[in-house]
This record gives C-alpha cells, sequence and structure tokens, in this order.
C-alpha cells in the first residue's frame, strides 16, 4: 500500500507538471476577447464587474498581479497565469480521482499488494484520462485565459477528490470533516461559479453507496432526489436568502434607528455568526435539549435558507416544518445536525465574501457596475434582474404574448402583477440629512395569455422557434385560442396561436439540452 501511494502522489504531481508547463507554454500574453479583460481589470483594481460578480475569483487574482511587481503590461500575464495552475491542480485532481475510482473496480476492498497488471491499468487510466483533458480543447482554452472557467473547474474536481478521500475514511473518528470541508469549498465556489453545485448529485450518491450496504435503484433515485432538494435550497434559499433577510435589518437600522447605511447588515452579520457559534457550542456540550433546539432553529433563520421565492408564507411553512421537528422528536440526531448547522455556517463563510462587491462599490471604482453599494441593489446584482427571467419550472411558451387591460376609455394597456416594493437610497439634498432608504416602485411582472403557459416549458423564446424545430424534428404543437384583451376580468378577444406539448418540449430538452450541451 505504501508502495501504492508513492507511485500514485508521484505520477500526480508528473501530470500536474506537464499540465503546468502546457499551459503557461501557451498562456495568452494579454487579454482574450469577451470576459477576459473584464475579470483582468477586476482582479488589477478589485472592480466590479458584471453581475452576479465573482469576488474570490477578484481576489485570488488581485494577489496574483502582485507578481507583475508594478509593471502594468504584465498584469493580464499574471492572471492568465493563475487559470494555468489552477487548471493544472485540476489535472492533478483528476488523476488521483481517476486512480481511486478505477482501483475501486479492479481491486477488492480487503486487498492490500497490488499485481504489476492490476497497477499498470490504474495508472495507466489515470494517466491517460488526465492528459486526454489536458489537451483537450474546451479545457485547454479556459485554462491560458483570465476567465473563472478555470477556477471554478479547480473547485469541482477538489470537492469530488475530497469526498472520495472521505470514502476511504468514512468509518474512522472525525471523519465528517472532510464534508464540512467540501461545504466550504462549495461555499468559497458559489463567489467563483455555480456551477460547483452541480457536484452535490455524485456527492450523495458516493456518500450513499459508501454507508448502505444493500443499495438500490430505487435508493439511488431517492438519493438524487434529496440531494437536488439540497441543490435548490442553496440556490434558491441561502443564496438570497441571507441578502433578503439582511433586507429586513438593514431597512429597521437605517429608516426606523437612524443609523448610517449597511449598519442594518453589519449587525445581521454578527447575529448570525453568533447564533452559528452558539448553535455549534451546544452541540458540542450537549448539555441542555432546549439550548440545542433553539440554537439551531435560530441558525437556520438566518441562514436565509427558508426564505425562498417571493412569497412569505414559504419562508413560515418552512420554519413550521423546522420547529416542528425540533421540538416534537424526542431524540434528536446530534451529529446530523452538527453536520448540517456546520456545513450551512462554512457556505455562509464562504458566500459571505460578497461583502466584498458592497465595499468596493460604496468606494465607486472606474468600473462600478449596477453599483451594488447597498443590500438592495446587491439583491438585484446577485439575482441577475438585468437580464430578464426565464420560465423554469412553469410559464410562458414560444407564441405567449402579453395580455392587454381596456379601461372605460377604450384605451389598451398591458396587465402586470405588482410584487415586492423596490428600494434605493435617497439622493441627499444637504449634508446634514440622514440616510434613508425609499420606495422607488414595486416589481412587475406582464401577465401572459394563461392558455399558451405549461409545466416545464423548455420552448418558450419566440425568435427561436426555427431552431427549436430544427432541433425536434418539426414544431407542430396544438392550436390554442389565447386571450389578447379583457375588461373587467372578461375576455374581448383572443388570437390564435400555437402552443408546444409537452413531448415536443421534454424532446428539445433531453436532444438539445442534455445530449448536445452536455
Amino acid at each position: 500500500m505504501k508502495k501504492y501511494n508513492l507511485i500514485n502522489n508521484s505520477l500526480g504531481w508528473l501530470c500536474f507538471v506537464i499540465a503546468a508547463v502546457t499551459y503557461m507554454l501557451t498562456l495568452e500574453p494579454t487579454a482574450s476577447f469577451w470576459d477576459c479583460p473584464e475579470f483582468i481589470s477586476q482582479g488589477y483594481k478589485l472592480e466590479v464587474g458584471h453581475p452576479p460578480g465573482n469576488p474570490i475569483f477578484m481576489l485570488a487574482a488581485r494577489f496574483f498581479v502582485n507578481f507583475a511587481f508594478g509593471d502594468v503590461s504584465k498584469v493580464a500575464l499574471m492572471v492568465n497565469s493563475m487559470s494555468a495552475l489552477l487548471s493544472a491542480g485540476t489535472i492533478l485532481l483528476l488523476f488521483w480521482t481517476i486512480t481511486h475510482l478505477v482501483r475501486r473496480l479492479v481491486v477488492k476492498d480487503n486487498v492490500e499488494n497490488l499485481s504489476l497488471t492490476q497497477m499498470l491499468v490504474i495508472f495507466g487510466s489515470g494517466i491517460c484520462g488526465a492528459l486526454a483533458y489536458t489537451w483537450s480543447d474546451t479545457f485547454w482554452f479556459s485554462a491560458v485565459e483570465g476567465e473563472v472557467y478555470a477556477f471554478s473547474s479547480f473547485c469541482t474536481a477538489l470537492v469530488f477528490w475530497l469526498i472520495l478521500k472521505w470514502e476511504n475514511r468514512a468509518e474512522r473518528p472525525h471523519s465528517d470533516k472532510y464534508l464540512i470541508l467540501i461545504a466550504y469549498v462549495i461555499g468559497i465556489s458559489i463567489a467563483v461559479h455555480l456551477l460547483n453545485l452541480l457536484c452535490i448529485p455524485a456527492i450523495a450518491l458516493v456518500i450513499y453507496y459508501r454507508l448502505w450496504n444493500n443499495t438500490t435503484a430505487k435508493g439511488s433515485l431517492v438519493t438524487l432526489a434529496v440531494s437536488a432538494v439540497v441543490v435548490g435550497l442553496i440556490l434558491y434559499g441561502l443564496v438570497p436568502g441571507f441578502i433578503e433577510v439582511s433586507q429586513y435589518f438593514e431597512l429597521f437600522f437605517v429608516n426606523v434607528l437612524g443609523c448610517s447605511y449597511n449598519m442594518g447588515v453589519l449587525i445581521y452579520a454578527i447575529l448570525a455568526v453568533a447564533c452559528f457559534i452558539w448553535a455549534i457550542s451546544e452541540l458540542y456540550k450537549q448539555n441542555s435539549i432546549a439550548k440545542i433546539r433553539i440554537s439551531v432553529l435560530l441558525s437556520i433563520f438566518f441562514s436565509g435558507i427558508p426564505f425562498i421565492g417571493d412569497s412569505m408564507w414559504i419562508p413560515v411553512i418552512i420554519m413550521i416544518a423546522v420547529i416542528a421537528y425540533l421540538f416534537v422528536a424526542k431524540k434528536l440526531p446530534v451529529r446530523i445536525l452538527n453536520l448540517v448547522v456546520m456545513s450551512i455556517f462554512v457556505i455562509f463563510i464562504g458566500y459571505s465574501s460578497y461583502a466584498l462587491l458592497l465595499i468596493r462599490a460604496s468606494a465607486n471604482p472606474p468600473m462600478n457596475q449596477n453599483a451594488p453599494d447597498n443590500v438592495f441593489a446587491l439583491a438585484s446584482y446577485l439575482n441577475r434582474e438585468q437580464y430578464g427571467e426565464r420560465p423554469l419550472f412553469y410559464g410562458q411558451t414560444h407564441q405567449s404574448s402579453v395580455v392587454y387591460e381596456i379601461d372605460a376609455q377604450g384605451q389598451a394597456s398591458p396587465m402586470y402583477k405588482e410584487g415586492k416594493p423596490l428600494y434605493a437610497k435617497v439622493v441627499k439634498t444637504s449634508t446634514d440629512q440622514p440616510d434613508h432608504y425609499e420606495i422607488t416602485g414595486y416589481k412587475k411582472d406582464y401577465v401572459m395569455a394563461p392558455e399558451l403557459n405549461m409545466l416545464f416549458p423548455r420552448i418558450y423564446s419566440g425568435q427561436h422557434a426555427a431552431a427549436y424545430s430544427d432541433w425536434i424534428g418539426g414544431l407542430k404543437g396544438k392550436p390554442v385560442s389565447a386571450t389578447r384583451y379583457v375588461h373587467d376580468g372578461e375576455v374581448l378577444q383572443t388570437v390564435d396561436a400555437i402552443k408546444p406539448t409537452m413531448g415536443e418540449s421534454l424532446r428539445f430538452f433531453l436532444v438539445y439540452q442534455l445530449n448536445h450541451l452536455c
């Protein structure tokens, strides 16, 4: 086993050196097209780029910029070098991942001594897989330019390699530290790119196959379903949720108590961290079941996870469910609760790096896109609201149109639903005027013809109707009379339209979005 580990480590670092030399010799000397110049500028002067931002990438790039030693002409090269080294690190982790998985396939768990043939198969597979990926077009292109994909790939490879490290040590004491480290890397990677969240289903399957002896297809599907819920709680709960909770604090402390801007955010962050530390302390001491329940409940609340969507009913229902579980259960799984609280905490720590955007936007640097210098502007920035919304689960199809309301004078105006209020800083007329937020309007969503709405609408963009048809071999759909004009709730006029069938929508999803894009 010692000989195997020595060869495995040595060959892994050899692949790293080969990849690093390849990428460093083929680096872009300056900036590539598209987003690269923007990302390089972000790293050089810590400027605010396009939504949803990438503060961890900015900080790492700024570290590498220091190696230009003041030579402005070398700044882009240093940021590109960061991508090259991170990509080489990805190849290193990929080699170790492949050898781990192949060893599981060709060697029984209780075998210590490997034959020469087995070692050749294992290490040969690792070298072939790692070097093939090293010189693949897509990965090589991203490895030599100042983009976020090299950093994101490294985080993804690191997370999956860590779960394999945990698999080897799952029965040992303190093995949960690997799972907590994975959660922290996920929190860090969110501040680079959201791609890392796709590792969670694979991580869940590794945990399932390691801890359950009698695994089944049903169990695998349940595991995938649970992992999808976890991804949803992070993506739609924690990521926007902690911003939403901080908005409530900000409004209270600024508008009600008269504090300065961002004071509410600071107090919220302090309270959240205090609740997490309290919960972790109580879970370790296990002196009071009541304190464990209350501290865990407050930690989940302050994390923002329950605040999913725009409706207040969702967080109320989630919190009631959490309260029911914590206070009704006779015996709490302390180890699982500790793992959950610690994981949420470290993800929260990693994601809190977005405070950098608040700090830098308040300094008003030359590039300050969307100027997210307060939590309300930051929420719009993180939600990428300027790009518009796409119907992911339910909504419009490719021939949907806005419904118009006819008033008493016969004038037509588009119908819309009024959502949450939009807050912005008050424009001060004097230096003595206190900080204050005012409502500048309300979020509006246009009402689309309801007859054309459908579940899981993959075919939704009118300007791409021809492309949809090409990919699915002809878009026929079914004829529908869609509402066009209404008055006092009554339909005045309809238009003939084509609504895609569920079969056509699923065909486009499978043929193009899953098969072609993935």
